[in-house]
């Protein structure tokens, strides 16, 4: 299939080629490993967890924790084991996180102690709980000391890991991941940016997420790379740690290269062993500053737990471009199902034919890596039809080919009988100096059917922009269209966001305008914003006020 390499390797393989390596393999706070050791304790957690399983079927156990070496040792003794890991939300709480533990038939739950209270009373489906920190789990893993190192013979197909998604429309999905989803990336990003064991891979985003794992943990472990574990981000420690590690690679998600940009300036930022940041999802500006003022390479790719399509980078990439699709990958009208045509835009820049060329991204070749959800036939039969892998991410092409995104499909705005995709959108609003981040969403036009697009907005607070700026200045936007104004602009203190970084947008588009934060909105004749008052009343009272 498209997406796919037949000569995949797994996990297993990736460990087993460091089995007799005395490079530092993993760093933790003041303690390290070599290779050589930590291949050593993912082999006695290994059989650890089978010892502890027994005939358990399916052999599926669950970790609540931060980035501990523990998650580094569960995940690679899993490998070695044939174990499937649950990674869980740590930020989850009551029944959901005992959802998330029941859909993954989780016979076992290793936690860390200080989140072992939020397991206490839940319906777990019988799954033990057992502290990583306690001495049973600690009596366990001492009988397996020096246990021969014995791999259980895997596959590329195997599935090694369940990560659930971000959860940012609705309950997470527990994705299948295989050794080959795991490792192939980390093999493909190591020789991308020529990764050796003289390099230490900076993780720091949460390891119950596939961005830390396939681009981060794996990366290590293919380049033969010091895996630096962070328990938690911190942009304030970001620096700080790149230098005591001396690493040269990192992986984010999402908006922590802004948080790191929002932390005071100094004259030797740039003064750091960091080379490469990989990651996804941030802004084109935070891309431009964070490589500036910390003098590195970074590079932002499109990702998604799932997988399934692909896409090539090359030197001539536009900026904010995805790249060129990989072969099968097509953007198709979510009517008609045929292929969009290519963007047409005026001499400003502006998309002139975005009902007919914004579609879903689609591999009509299949699924690529994504391997399905666990238990949620649903899902899958959602994802997969007549052999196409459906991504539910908007897209659109240009005429020489480079796909730009256009917004998740359960983002799409109906404004004024035209259908409208947030990415865009958002992208201009951030160009201001001092917009620090922007989420776009449609709420219900309270003029008519349709919506009404509505932007959250975190405004530099030194310096915010007011109502009458950011009016001025998205008018000189060109490349804004009369339909992709912002109706409403709520001005927030910080987004609601999962625990991995993601907008949650359900919890803004419900809120609407009944919030405690100030709303403004859009003077249509002067192209301009008025704060609203008595927001009490709720927002179909803000357009009549507006109509005044």
């Amino acid at each position: 299939m498209s997406g796919r390499a037949p000569e995949a390797p797994t996990v297993t393989e990736l460990l087993l080629a460091r089995c007799e390596d005395d490079h530092p393999g993993l760093r933790f706070e003041d303690r390290t490993w070599s290779w050589a050791q930590q291949v050593r304790a993912c082999a006695e957690y290994g059989a650890t967890l089978l010892d502890s399983l027994g005939d358990t079927r399916p052999p599926h156990v669950g970790v609540l924790a931060d980035n501990l070496p523990e998650f580094s040792f569960l995940l690679g003794g899993a490998a070695l084991s044939g174990v499937v890991l649950a990674g869980l939300n740590t930020n989850r709480r009551g029944e959901a996180l005992a959802r998330d533990v029941r859909l993954a038939d989780c016979a076992l739950v290793l936690t860390e102690r200080k989140y072992a209270g939020l397991l206490t009373g839940l319906d777990l489906g019988g799954a033990r709980v057992l502290d990583l920190d306690g001495p049973e789990w600690l009596g366990a893993v001492a009988t397996q000391r020096g246990a021969p190192l014995r791999p259980v013979a895997a596959n590329a197909d195997d599935l090694l890991m369940l990560i659930y998604t971000s959860g940012t429309s609705g309950d997470p999905k527990a994705v299948r991941c295989t050794h080959g989803k795991i490792a192939f990336p980390g093999r493909m990003l190591a020789e991308r940016f020529a990764l050796s064991t003289e390099d230490t891979v900076y993780v720091s985003m949460p390891m119950f997420h596939s961005n830390a794992v396939m681009a981060g943990w794996s990366v290590g472990v293919a380049a033969g790379a010091t895996i630096a574990l962070r328990r938690k981000f911190s942009a304030s420690g970001f620096l700080e740690d790149v230098r005591a590690f001396g690493a040269t690679y990192a992986n984010y998600v999402g908006t922590p290269l802004s948080y790191v940009l929002a932390t005071p300036r100094r004259p030797d930022d740039a003064d750091n062993p960091l080379r490469v940041a990989y990651g996804n999802e941030g802004s084109e500006r935070d891309l431009a500053d964070f490589g500036s003022r910390f003098g590195c390479r970074v590079v932002d790719a499109f990702g998604s737990t799932e997988g399934g399509v692909g896409f090539a980078r090359t030197p001539d990439t536009p900026a904010g471009s995805l790249g060129r699709p990989a072969e099968g990958v097509l953007v198709l009208h979510p009517d008609t199902g045929n292929v969009c045509p290519p963007a047409e835009f005026d001499p400003e820049g502006r998309l002139l034919n975005a009902g007919e060329a914004v579609g879903e991204l689609v591999n009509t070749t299949g699924a690529g890596w994504f391997a399905g959800y666990y238990g949620d036939p649903e899902a899958d039969a959602q994802r997969l039809r007549d052999g196409r892998y459906f991504t539910g991410d908007l897209a659109y092409t240009d005429s020489a080919g480079f796909c730009y995104f256009a917004g998740r499909r359960g983002d799409w705005m109906r404004v004024a009988g035209e259908n409208l995709g947030t990415a865009p959108v958002e992208r201009i609003l951030r160009r201001h100096p001092r917009v620090l981040e922007a989420a776009v969403y449609g709420v219900p036009d309270p003029d008519g059917v349709g919506d009404a697009v509505m932007a959250a907005l975190v405004l530099d607070r030194e310096r915010p922009p007011g109502p009458r700026e950011l009016g001025e200045f998205l008018a000189a936007q060109p490349d804004l269209g009369p339909k992709q104004w912002p109706r409403f602009l709520r001005i927030v203190n910080e987004l609601p966001r999962t625990s991995t970084y993601k907008t949650v947008k359900q919890k803004l588009k419900s809120e609407h305008t009944n919030c405690s934060d100030p709303v403004w909105v859009r003077d249509k004749r002067e192209f301009s914003y008025q704060q609203l008052t008595g927001r009490e009343s709720g927002p179909l009272s803000y357009a009549a006020r507006e109509s005044r």
